[in-house]
């Protein structure tokens, strides 16, 4: 079944360069990067899943792959993909090793973006060729992911041997690798985790500020808006900043405060932290003048906010 997938060329660690598949967690990342290396020639042929969620995106995204437990899958293909949550990769890890599922020889990928390649180390002491791949993306789970995975950035940190067949992996999934050092990889995921994450929640809590102010199609106001800041952002960096505090209209951002206490009380905390970051980088860049940043700065320094310790709908 592997021969018409095989060929006379092989990456550095002597692998035949078209290689059998498996998934050890059918989350939103697994099916999709498999389903590109499929694309890519690659043959997927077993994936493991726990929740009934995990069962249908794999039967969706890989319907005709067998979902078998994790020690199948290793036992059935030569590239592994570890796409578990960071929190259960250790232990999975450990688990695979003392259990002796790992073979000597296979490549094991795990997609955190938090580990580098220690965290492989039990596999790699049971002869694994240990990679870390992580995509700079959010996944939604559906096939919009494997499109989204073309020109999509990866987070690569594998042993020197081993650099080139990361990479490769990274392209053949439509990638760009980027290479990050073992000790850098907590900072590199929580620099992606302060833009992608907490952007989610900023244009969530905007979008429900503009429903409470009657505004009847908040998606279509904010897109161009925040499309252009992204954009000017990417480009510009702190020249992009605009608005009341990057202008030091203290009066504007007390008005802001006043009402997001009257309307969103869960929302002011957020509101002046990042509007305290916001005007000290501003400051800092010559764009904030310093005789406005006084007022601005005491109105953000207004750190009374007893009306708001019980969040919006008892949520904590």
């Amino acid at each position: 079944m592997n021969a018409p997938h095989q060929t006379d060329s092989r990456d550095p660690s002597g692998r035949p360069a078209r290689l059998t598949v498996g998934v050890v967690g059918a989350g939103r990342v697994g099916p999709a990067l498999a389903r590109a290396l499929q694309q890519a020639g690659h043959r997927p042929v077993a994936v493991s899943g726990v929740s009934d969620a995990s069962v249908r995106r794999a039967a969706r995204m890989l319907p005709d792959v067998p979902l078998v437990p994790a020690a199948q899958v290793l036992e059935r293909a030569e590239l592994v993909l570890l796409t578990v949550p960071d929190d259960a990769l250790p232990g999975l890890v450990e688990g695979l090793a003392e259990t002796g599922a790992i073979r000597p020889g296979q490549l094991l990928v795990h997609t955190s973006g938090r580990y580098g390649t220690a965290v492989l180390d039990p596999a790699r002491r049971a002869g694994a060729l240990p990679l870390a791949l992580h995509p700079a993306m959010t996944f939604t789970g559906t096939e919009v992911d494997v499109q989204r995975l073309a020109g999509c950035s990866f987070g690569v940190t594998a042993p020197e041997e081993l650099r080139l067949a990361a990479e490769a992996l990274v392209i053949e999934m439509g990638g760009e690798p980027e290479w990050i050092a073992e000790e850098s990889r907590p900072l590199y995921h929580a620099a992606l985790a302060l833009g992608a994450n907490h952007l989610v929640t900023l244009v969530a809590q905007a979008m429900e500020l503009l429903r409470t102010a009657g505004v009847e199609h908040p998606d279509r106001m904010l897109g161009p808006l925040l499309g252009a800041a992204l954009d000017n952002a990417l480009r510009s960096g702190d020249a992009a900043l605009t608005g009341p505090v990057a202008r030091g209209d203290a009066g504007t951002v007390a008005a802001h405060v006043s009402e997001l206490r009257k309307h969103a009380p869960a929302t002011v905390a957020g509101y002046l932290a990042m509007a305290r970051t916001t005007a000290d980088r501003a400051l800092a860049h010559g764009l904030l003048k310093p005789e406005l940043a006084e007022d601005l700065l005491g109105v953000l320094a207004d750190t009374d906010l007893a009306d708001t310790a019980e969040p919006e709908g008892g949520e904590r």
